[in-house]
């Protein structure tokens, strides 16, 4: 399921959604019954009443857009797993789209991740079940299970002419949102994974161990790669962290609570220091407003692919104790004004999707007295370089993020360090 970007159904118990003016004519009722009747008296196998109308309520909700649904226990249970990051299942983001299961983003560290599955991948069958139009709302309640069951998945990748089936070990999630390290001395790498409750928190404490170390910080880059999103209030939370002033999103809808404005307050983590955002066709939902947000008030350079372009809000409506309907209630718009809704965010510098490696044999040519056969031995010369050996942690096979240091390292020429004495 794609990580919601719901409010919490207590903000909404106060303020229940007017009744309906307009009534449903007797005709439409008529057609209802006719075909709930036909269906009892002809399908194959019995269906009780109870059933039937669940059904009802499904297919009303899922004709209006992918992202609204009927919650019975199981699904409200899901969906408070999915906003505290502890489940059980293989850590996997899916949508349902023109009948078919669609991966949004695999989680970091999970069976999916480790198997290689990607953005845009296509899930055509679950244990040996095809998924089609029919079924592949129910089909998402299959990914997840006890964890140690084993569940085979045919997946169809981008530009595959055939699916390849991998069998996944479902695992207890436990999603850490946020991680920091360092990539080089003063050079910041921040990864959030998802935005959940305590994503603001989790940020601000393993940043500030980072930041109190001897370095002064030259500027950091914010990895929202693969992020399916999550609570709209944590994404605001984190724009806020970067930014000192201006809009950060807006929402409008037909209810007038759905109309919300969410301003920066003063206060930069990072103190001013440059900032690059790196996304893809897997940054979706809370993850596109922090992007747009950084993104429109000249905070960041965003680096990387076109992103997956989910611009609306869901809001959890209770019905009782253990059914509710998550409901598309309102569009976000960028402090531009821009709604991204099926557009994406397009970045500042576009990068296709490739991979660095190291060459098999050493370089033909010559880059340096240090190349030359029989050269006078230097002082420093046994010192590691990061740019000739790819000593950077985790950069050398990730394309996109040695662009985005090599982008953060420009920026950073044109400015001093965050806490370094100003030149008079």
């Amino acid at each position: 399921m794609l990580a919601p970007l719901a409010l919490h159904a207590d903000e909404v118990k106060s303020a229940p959604p007017p009744a309906a003016k307009t009534g449903v004519s007797m005709s439409d009722i008529r057609q209802f019954t006719a075909v709930f009747d036909l269906v009892k008296q002809a399908y194959v196998d019995p269906v009780d009443d109870k059933t039937m109308m669940q059904n009802a309520i499904r297919g009303m909700l899922t004709g209006l857009d992918p992202h609204s649904e009927y919650l019975d226990s199981t699904g409200m249970q899901a969906l408070n797993e999915d906003t505290s990051g502890s489940y059980d299942g293989l850590g996997i983001e899916v949508v349902t789209l023109n009948g078919a299961l669609r991966v949004v983003a695999p989680i970091d560290d999970t069976p999916a991740a480790r198997a290689g599955i990607k953005p845009g991948d296509i899930i055509v069958r679950i244990d040996g079940t095809a998924i089609t139009a029919d079924n592949a709302n129910q089909a998402v309640d299959l990914l997840r299970g006890k964890a140690g069951t084993k569940v085979k998945l045919s997946i169809l990748h981008e530009d595959a002419s055939a699916p390849e089936d991998y069998t996944l070990t479902r695992e207890a999630i436990r999603v850490a949102s946020v991680r920091v390290r360092e990539l080089e001395p003063g050079y910041v790498y921040i990864r959030v994974v998802q935005f959940q409750e305590d994503t603001g928190n989790e940020l601000r404490s393993k940043l500030g161990k980072l930041l109190a170390k001897e370095h002064p910080l030259r500027g950091a880059v914010l990895d929202l790669r693969s992020n399916p999103g999550g609570l709209l209030t944590s994404a605001v939370e984190i724009s806020d962290d970067f930014l000192d002033s201006g809009v950060i999103v807006t929402t409008r809808g037909r209810l007038k609570q759905s109309d919300l404005s969410f301003n920066a307050t003063p206060g930069d983590l990072l103190d001013g220091a440059p900032l690059v955002v790196l996304v893809d066709n897997g940054t979706a939902s809370a993850a596109e407003i922090v992007t747009g947000a950084l993104k429109d008030n000249h905070r960041a350079v965003v680096i990387g692919r076109r992103t997956f372009g989910k611009g609306s809000v869901q809001t959890v409506l209770p019905i009782d104790d253990t059914h509710a309907v998550k409901l598309t209630t309102a569009r976000y718009y960028t402090p531009n004004g821009t709604s991204i809704q099926a557009a994406g965010i397009t970045p500042d510098i576009e990068l296709a999707n490739l991979k660095l490696s190291v060459r098999d044999a050493a370089p033909s040519v010559i880059r340096g007295e240090r190349d030359l056969p029989g050269h006078l031995k230097g002082e420093l010369e046994g010192e590691k370089n990061s740019e000739r050996d790819g000593a950077s942690d985790g950069l050398l096979d990730d394309y996109a993020l040695n662009q985005a240091l090599i982008v953060l390292k420009g920026m950073a020429l044109r400015q001093a360090p965050a806490g370094a004495p100003a030149k008079n």
